[in-house]
């Protein structure tokens, strides 16, 4: 068994990629969100702010508690590592509709000794028995609403299984150490503001199904309020139990029991009208699952070292595809509306491409070099005109045999990816860094907790193609035994000769590639800090028939010039919610969140400077 175990401120200029950028005053300070904030399990935790800048170390993410979880850890002595997990599990406290021990995700790390990069990928996996028909009923796909909520769509959880991997290999405290915070913090309970009572109004439906999830999150039998408090002392006693026997407890014990129990019988409330499928998880399938310890993408942008996640995960492939094919336009110098448009150009072709040829790699022939080469960016870029828009869907290209603005098969729609997930980033007073952005899938995962455990199961099968998009066309997305589906997490990090110049993501699902790319261009080439960078409205375009744009672009004359030369949007309130690191002269990091999305994020240091 084996689960396994520079951009830098001066002053108030910036060095970026050669340039001299002036940074704003303003973006060395932000002033609190005026929204509900939970306490934190000691202390006290101040009011969310979006920026923080001090030594010491460094914590972002979306969540005070979870970020005040880590800054504990950090302040004791623990590295990047350590925090990671610790913040991790205190989000499965306090954003259980986004992650938890029952859901997956990506882990991206930088050693400061050693100036290399590291990931783990920590998808979840499909039952041994899954074939490319679980997703079908009489040869045809099931009901996307009968699969979400379901033991059919649930997978192997990898969570537990990263975190440990992650500790024994790059972590200075054990387990039960840096669970210690988000024990208290499930115990204790944690503040409900705004966001979570919407997320529970969202899923009340399916949740009053459940009696585990209606016991849980749905107190007295009614929404929760905001102000008040929810407590989970069972996942607290998961914790205990995780710290206690280590994560063999969910991958060949007692807990994993519990969950295969819940996945092949799933605990509907008696006449309920929903009709639930079971799944076909063993116990088997958690015996082998193993987060699996790989090479990240690599691309070379402005002289910078982007590094991200290789497949599973089509975001380390597709972000570098993007910024190779933007490599040749000098954006810092275009105006906005030409900057939009060969970023939305960009997104659209790597799309195209990352949904022909990136699966699982275990099971599919991915050509991932050919995807982060220049020689095929520069293949692909040609394609893009000043004046026109690109048909969508966009035909893809072969990274194999890149041919000069030529395609390799049929165009293909974009699939649906749940957007509920989260991210943290995290940086030592060491330099070591972790990017890590963790998901049950959509919000709520399956919404089956399971009972007496106090955590969601996830709903990650559903990233699976449930047949071919294209008939005729190789669909390396379709599910098959032990297979991983693939996602768009793209936990980020930026170097320069070796040293941090930037580490970031966000949750969001097909959109977190967009938000990272477009972030990270916000901050390379259009001069912006980091906060900055993070706040600006989003497109995303995702080989569609029309980009999706917040309100801040949705409102704005750039749409208008857009749509004259062809582009066609429509509006999504809040796309992505992404947090990042910024290493400052002097061993000072810069943490960065979002200001309004998700009800702002939390960004924190050890020591305030």
């Amino acid at each position: 068994m084996s689960h396994v175990r520079r951009l830098t401120v001066l002053g108030t200029v910036a060095v970026l990629a050669g340039s001299l950028v002036a940074v704003p005053a303003a973006a060395q300070s932000a002033p609190p969100q005026q929204h509900p904030t939970a306490q934190d399990i000691s202390t006290g935790t101040p009011a969310k702010t979006p920026l923080a800048i001090g030594s010491g170390g460094a914590v972002s993410s979306v969540d005070a508690d979870a970020s005040a979880a880590g800054i504990a850890v950090l302040k004791k002595g623990g590295n990047a590592v350590d925090a990671a997990v610790a913040t991790a599990a205190a989000l499965g406290v306090t954003e259980p509709y986004s992650a938890g021990v029952g859901g997956g995700g990506y882990f991206v790390y930088y050693d400061a000794k050693t100036k290399s990069v590291r990931t783990l990928d920590g998808r979840e996996t499909a039952p041994r028995s899954a074939g490319k028909d679980l997703f079908l009923e009489n040869g045809k796909p099931l009901p996307f609403a009968d699969v979400v909520t379901s033991g059919l769509s649930i997978g192997t959880p990898g969570t537990p299984a990263t975190w440990d991997t992650a500790l024994h290999k790059w972590g200075s405290r054990s387990l039960g150490q840096v669970l210690r915070p988000a024990q208290k913090l499930a115990a204790h309970g944690f503040t409900v503001d705004k966001t979570f009572r919407q997320q529970t109004a969202d899923n009340e439906a399916r949740f009053r199904d459940f009696p585990a999830t209606a016991d849980l999150f749905l107190p007295g039998g009614k929404l929760p309020e905001v102000g008040s408090t929810i407590k989970n002392p069972d996942l607290a006693r998961t914790y205990g139990e995780l710290a206690r026997k280590g994560v063999g407890t969910l991958y060949d014990g007692a807990l994993g029991k519990d969950i295969v129990r819940t996945v092949r019988k799933p605990p509907v409330r008696p006449g309920a009208d929903r009709t639930v499928r079971p799944g076909d998880l063993t116990r088997n399938d958690l015996r082998r699952y193993e987060a699996l310890s790989q090479a990240p993408t690599r691309t070379s942008y402005r002289g910078l070292d982007v590094y991200g996640m290789a497949p599973t995960s089509s975001g380390g492939t597709s972000v570098a595809e993007a910024l190779n094919i933007l490599e040749k336009t000098d954006l810092s110098r275009l105006s906005e509306k030409q900057y939009l448009h060969r970023y939305i150009e960009a997104s659209r072709i790597a799309f195209a491409d990352r949904g022909r040829w990136v699966g699982d790699p275990a099971q599919e022939d991915v050509p991932v070099k050919g995807l982060t080469s220049q020689r095929f960016a520069d293949a692909r870029e040609c394609l893009i005109k000043d004046d026109a828009v690109l048909p969508s869907p966009l035909a893809p290209g072969d990274p194999r045999h890149p041919r000069r603005c030529g395609s390799a098969g049929k165009a293909s729609p974009t699939t649906y990816e749940g957007e509920n997930t989260t991210h943290l980033t995290v940086a030592d007073k060491w330099g070591n860094i972790v990017a890590y952005t963790l998901t049950i899938e959509q919000t709520g995962g399956s919404g089956i907790v399971v009972p007496g455990r106090g955590f969601l199961l996830n709903n990650e099968l559903t990233d699976f193609s449930f047949a071919p998009i294209t008939p005729g066309v190789h669909d390396p997305n379709l599910p098959g035994p032990g297979k991983r589906p693939r996602s768009s997490i793209s936990p980020t990090i930026v170097l320069r000769h070796g040293k941090p110049v930037v580490a970031l993501g966000s949750p969001g699902g097909a959109t977190i590639i967009t938000t990272v790319l477009q972030t990270l261009v916000n901050y390379l080439d259009r001069g912006m800090p980091l906060v900055d960078a993070i706040a600006a409205p989003r497109a995303s375009q995702r080989n569609a028939a029309t980009t999706e744009l917040e309100p801040g672009l949705w409102n704005s004359p750039l749409r208008g010039q857009l749509e004259a030369i062809g582009h066609k949007f429509s509006q999504n309130p809040e796309i992505g919610a992404a947090t990042g690191v910024q290493p400052l002269p002097g061993g000072r990091w810069l943490a960065a969140a979002e200001k309004v999305r998700r009800g702002g994020g939390s960004a924190m240091v050890v020591r305030h400077s």
